[in-house]
């Protein structure tokens, strides 16, 4: 018996998976050819527009894992991170793509991209907001057991909790190692000086790659034994 694949779901297209998934919208997003000032502005606004989509993804599932500290359950929370977590390892593949984009190229484009930066990303400020909020929660369920980021290495592989914090260090990871591709960028085809060059944006992106969103858990691996005498667990806002 023949499959009927004709379109049942509302929206535009001819077929379901264009309704479903808006592929009229999706692929309308991007400038037209009679729009563009140089052809590379294709890839540059596919790289960017697909790593918006990713980390609202990557937030999402940051939100929700809070939801679940929150909640008292880590063991549910971990799995949301290191999905968050690939993610933003996919963004930060993906800039192997400005490989391909010459400086040249990208000096030419720069007009139609006006005073436009990656850090007015609105995903990015969103996954910002959420690792706060995922190291006050954690912060939270630690106090509320009574263990202290140092005493993590002392809970067994298996718990919740100790598994829960190896996966916000390989989140912190992760958004470090995406960070320092994002600045390698800026060097190769972005014209910019380098780090230490006053008035560079270069210099700013260098000092962000070392930042962390969970610095007590970093210590904690300096200082595994808990020698500083502090038994509860303060997360910095970053």
């Amino acid at each position: 018996m023949k499959r009927d694949h004709s379109a049942v779901l509302p929206g535009n297209g001819t077929t379901d998976y264009a309704r479903y998934m808006r592929t009229e919208t999706l692929l309308d997003l991007q400038r037209r050819p009679e729009e563009r000032i140089h052809r590379d502005e294709l890839l540059f606004q596919v790289v960017h527009q697909s790593a918006e989509l990713w980390l609202k993804l990557a937030h999402a599932e940051l939100v929700e894992a809070v939801a679940r500290v929150d909640a008292g359950d880590p063991d549910a929370a971990e799995p949301l991170l290191t999905r968050a977590t690939l993610a933003v390892r996919l963004i930060t593949d993906e800039l192997d793509m400005f490989r391909h984009l010459s400086p040249a190229a990208f000096q030419e484009m720069q007009p139609a991209l006006g005073n436009g930066s990656g850090a007015e990303s609105p995903g990015w400020r969103q996954v910002q907001a959420a690792s706060r909020q995922l190291g006050r929660a954690f912060g939270e369920h630690l106090a509320a057991r009574g263990i202290s980021p140092e005493g993590l290495r002392r809970t067994p592989p298996s718990d919740p909790v100790h598994r829960l914090a190896e996966a916000m260090l390989d989140w912190d990871e992760q958004v470090s190692l995406w960070r320092v591709r994002h600045l390698q960028v800026a060097l190769r085809i972005g014209g910019h000086a380098p780090a230490g060059t006053p008035g560079s944006p270069a210099t700013m992106l260098a000092k962000l790659t070392a930042h962390r969103f969970f610095p007590e858990l970093w210590q904690a691996r300096v200082n595994p034994t808990g020698e500083s005498g502090s038994d509860n667990y303060h997360p910095s806002r970053p």
